[in-house]
């Protein structure tokens, strides 16, 4: 679970671990793919307006990667449009969560993605 907001970071977190998820956090890009492979996530949420390395960045990397290319990934940004949505569809992510957002909307689109790994 990828965010530069601590609040929203121990928002999702929360909420996951509470839906029984092992979470781990970044607090940007550049810590996300730093560490994603001694935590091999099966999903990664990932707010797309942060520092140093951007949500953009960040979900391009992984889905170059072969090693990081099947881990299922999910934008979380207070801009959706429909340039947004295709640009991450160019990309691979998997899912977009509009900020703000529902904690159960988020919950279900990570237990879907994760079920579907």
């Amino acid at each position: 679970m990828v965010d530069d907001d601590e609040v929203i970071r121990q928002l999702i977190a929360l909420n996951l671990r509470l839906e029984g998820f092992e979470v781990h956090t970044a607090v940007d890009g550049r810590d996300c793919l730093e560490r994603v492979g001694e935590v091999g996530p099966d999903v990664i949420t990932l707010d797309v307006m942060m520092p140093r390395l951007d949500g953009w960045v960040t979900a391009t990397r992984l889905k170059e990667d072969a090693a990081t290319r099947k881990v299922r990934v999910v934008l979380i940004t207070a801009r959706a449009q429909d340039a947004d949505l295709r640009r991450g569809a160019d990309i691979g992510v998997d899912a977009f969560v509009t900020k703000p957002f529902d904690p159960a909307e988020l919950i279900s689109i990570v237990k879907n993605l994760a079920a579907a790994r």
